[in-house]
Order: structure tokens, then C-alpha cells, then sequence
């Protein structure tokens, strides 16, 4: 060791870090603990005679980045340290990915962890491990006085990290026959692949899920998105989360970061890919409108709801009557609550688009603002023909008759009894329930009363 390099303030602060470290553990094992025992207790955790322990114990522990018992707790063959720096770098998501950022892994016996977390404290930015990888001179004359001592324990955690002798695999580990000849029948042509758990990319996994669902910015940004306010910091969201626990009560013999994960390691939805054109697009064809007002909230469940209670053919009472006025109401409501989610949430103006064809009344409905937009020079007369439809008020009745002649359809195809009084019926409550806005909205008593519904 060349004592040049010693820097006495430097071995003092790597004194005291493991001094502290031992005294902390020492300290929690020696509560409730008195006389001979505590005694004896507290002489394994003298500096020397713990660190020499320490030694001899970090050979029942490995670093690594890929864990075999992750596949199954029960194998008994190889896991691997392998830096993600000198893996291929690829398109796919994968370790690679990590750098030289990544969080080591420890496998072994339980019970020689503490070893780790020793190795794993911090000095000037830089865990003693890496210290010790460097030989650094200051970090070995505080681990003994004595040269030969400090290096042979040096060189006991260096081993830390370390290849295993002749990596092996376990009947108990996932295996994969990969035909490399080209000759399925040929049983000497095939390679037998050992996929790996990797517990650096799956802990990375689990640090980003987490912050995104319980770390306070993505909370304040969700909150933000809510409440449809700007914010600076993007909001994140995983769904279609599974939870996978390894190790069950004991996560640790898994490995140590499952440990630090209380066994939890996330798995995303493996589902192929829902294509979905924007939300404008959607709403631009000619049946596009009731369509998706049926998937709206509750609406579904209304429908069915009314199905089932006229198909039953209740007796003409004050309660189905009631009933069935309740629901009539919950859809004029959801009617009104679709109509304002589409206007709010569209720029005036979207009907412009050529690719549009919803019918006129359904225009004039979901985009009103339209009509206070300069009319284009190239469509002014149809942009003016617009504005005159919208005052003329009759276009709330024609789309109560296109929601009236929809829910007939509905209920015609699921086997009730119906027909244009009914329609009628619909559109009248459409017309009368809706909160069209106030300028266009007719008052009820302009409704022209038609027949109630049959059953009530």
C-alpha cells in the first residue's frame, strides 16, 4: 500500500461511515438485552472482529443484474452480473437501456445482506464498494492498521462482484429449445436458451410507476389535468397494471431489491395495439353521433334498464309509470351532458371540416360557436346558411325526432312492441329534458302532446 496517497481526513471519514454502521446495528440487536449476553452480544460487533466476520461472509453473497430466482425460488443454478453498458444496443426496451446508472442486485444468503449494505454506504459521492474497486488507499488504512489485513479483506468484498466459476442452469429455470440448424428433426441442432430475470430493469420499472402514482409533482400534475389547468410537468399514467409477488413473506430470499420492493414487481397489459383516431374524427360520419352517445356514461345501462322493465310487460300502475319517467329523464340528462362534453371539448368550428357528415341539426347541436366564426371566403354562403339554421330554432326538434326514431330502433331490434307514437314519446321527453342552450330552447308547453307510451 503506498502510504503517499493516504489522506488522514479522508481514512477518518471512512472510519467513521463503518464505525457508525456497525454501532447502529450493534445497538439494534442489543435492545432488551442485559448482563453476560448483551455482553457477549456486543464483542461480535467490535470494529475489527465484525469487519474480519464481514469478510469471511461476503462470499455466501453475489452481485448481480439478473436473478435466476425471480423464475422460480426454488433454482439452484447461475445468476449473472452483466453491465448493461456492454450488452448490444438494440431498438427494444431492454437493459441496455440502462448505462451506467443501474442498481446492482444481491443474491445468497439472507442472512450475509448486511454485508452489503455495508459496501453499498457512501463516502464523497461514491459507495465503498467502488472505493475498494479503485484500491483506494485512504478507504484500506481505515479498514485496519495492519496492510496485509486491509487488502486480504479488500479483496474478500471486491469479490462481491464476481462471474460464477461455470454458469449453470436448473431444471426448475424457464428454458427455451432454439432451433439453430434449421432442422426441426434434428435433436443435436438446437440450442437450450435460459431467459433471464432482469431485477436492474425491473427495479428501474418500479422506481418510474411508482413516482408516477405516488410521487407528489405527477399527483399535482394529475390533478391539474382534472381540472383541465395548464401545468409545466407532463402527466404520466400506467393502466392496465398486474402486481407479481416474489418470494411471498420472505422477499429477501429472492433477492435484496425485491426485497426493497416489498416483493411487488409490476407487469404491464401484453395486449396488441387499440388503434383509435382522434376524438373529432370519430364524431364525423353520418351515424356517428347516437353510436357513441350509447357508449356515453350510464347510457348503456339506462337502455337496457328500460328494456328490461318493458318487456316485462308491467302492469299500467303509478309505480311503472314512475319507473320508466325516471329513466326517460336519466337519458334526457346523459343526452344533455354528452351534447356539453362535445362542445366543450372541441374547438368552434370543427364541422368545417370537409370529412364532416353529420347532418345539419347535429351540426348546429354539438357546434353552436360555429355561427360566431368569420365566414370563410370560400364557403361563405354555406358558413352564412349555418348561421340562419341556428336562429331559426327548428333543428332541437329535428334532433329530439333523430333521438326519438334511435331509441325506437333499439328497442324494435331487442323485441319490444313499438312504433311512431312511441318515437314521438321519445322525442318529445328529449325535447323537453334537454338543456339545449337558452336562446334555442322551447319552452314545454310548445310541445305538442302526442299518446304515452304503451305499459304505463
Amino acid at each position: 500500500m503506498d502510504n503517499s496517497f493516504r489522506q488522514p481526513h479522508r481514512v477518518a471519514a471512512f472510519y467513521q461511515a463503518i464505525s457508525e454502521f456497525i454501532e447502529e446495528r450493534r445497538d439494534a440487536k442489543l435492545k432488551g438485552q442485559e448482563g453476560e449476553a448483551a455482553e457477549k452480544l456486543a464483542a461480535k460487533y467490535d470494529y475489527r472482529t465484525w469487519l474480519a466476520d464481514a469478510a469471511r461472509r461476503v462470499s455466501q453473497i453475489q452481485a448481480v443484474t439478473h436473478v435466476l430466482k425471480a423464475t422460480h425460488p426454488d433454482a439452484k443454478g447461475s445468476s449473472l452480473h452483466i453491465p448493461p453498458e456492454t450488452l448490444g444496443q438494440r431498438t427494444e426496451v431492454g437493459s441496455h437501456l440502462l448505462g451506467e446508472a443501474f442498481a446492482e442486485d444481491v443474491v445468497g444468503n439472507a442472512a450475509a445482506l448486511d454485508v452489503y449494505k455495508l459496501l453499498k454506504l457512501e463516502v464523497d459521492g461514491k459507495r465503498l464498494l467502488d472505493w475498494l474497486q479503485e484500491d483506494d488507499p485512504s478507504l484500506l488504512a481505515a479498514l485496519d492498521t495492519d496492510e496485509s489485513v486491509a487488502q486480504e479483506w479488500a479483496e474478500a468484498f471486491k469479490a462481491l462482484v464476481r462471474p460464477p466459476a461455470a454458469p449453470v442452469s436448473h431444471v426448475l429455470a424457464k428454458q427455451v429449445y432454439w432451433c439453430v440448424s434449421g432442422e426441426p428433426t434434428d435433436n443435436a441442432g438446437f440450442h437450450l436458451l435460459q431467459p433471464m430475470f432482469s431485477s436492474s430493469l425491473a427495479h428501474e420499472v418500479h422506481g418510474r410507476i411508482n413516482e408516477a402514482r405516488f410521487g407528489e409533482s405527477n399527483k399535482e400534475a394529475r390533478q391539474a389535468y382534472y381540472k383541465r389547468q395548464e401545468h409545466p410537468v407532463p402527466y404520466a399514467e400506467y393502466r392496465g397494471l398486474a402486481a407479481r409477488k416474489l418470494g411471498g413473506t420472505k422477499p429477501q430470499n429472492i433477492s435484496q431489491l425485491n426485497s426493497e420492493r416489498g416483493g411487488v414487481n409490476y407487469l404491464f397489459a401484453s395486449l396488441p395495439p387499440q388503434w383509435r383516431q382522434s376524438g373529432e374524427r370519430r364524431l364525423m360520419s353520418s351515424e356517428a353521433v347516437m353510436r357513441h352517445f350509447r357508449r356515453y356514461e350510464g347510457v348503456n345501462g339506462l337502455l337496457k334498464a328500460l328494456i328490461k322493465l318493458l318487456k316485462n310487460d308491467p302492469d299500467s300502475t303509478m309505480e311503472t309509470r314512475k319507473k320508466r319517467e325516471e329513466i326517460e329523464r336519466a337519458l334526457g340528462e346523459s343526452l344533455v351532458a354528452f351534447g356539453c362534453t362535445v362542445r366543450h371539448s372541441r374547438e368552434p368550428g370543427w364541422t368545417r371540416d370537409p370529412d364532416c357528415q353529420l347532418v345539419e341539426c347535429e351540426q348546429l347541436w354539438l357546434d353552436p360557436e360555429r355561427a360566431n366564426l368569420p365566414p370563410r371566403p370560400e364557403s361563405e354562403q354555406a358558413d352564412m346558411t349555418f348561421q340562419q339554421a341556428l336562429e331559426w330554432k327548428d333543428w332541437p326538434q329535428e334532433v329530439a325526432n333523430r333521438f326519438g326514431s334511435w331509441l325506437n330502433n333499439i328497442l324494435h331490434n331487442a323485441g319490444v312492441p313499438v312504433g311512431d307514437t312511441e318515437a314521438a314519446h321519445w322525442a318529445r321527453q328529449a325535447l323537453v329534458d334537454s338543456d339545449w342552450p337558452s336562446r334555442w330552447r322551447r319552452p314545454a308547453a310548445q310541445v305538442t302532446a302526442t299518446q304515452e307510451v304503451s305499459n304505463g
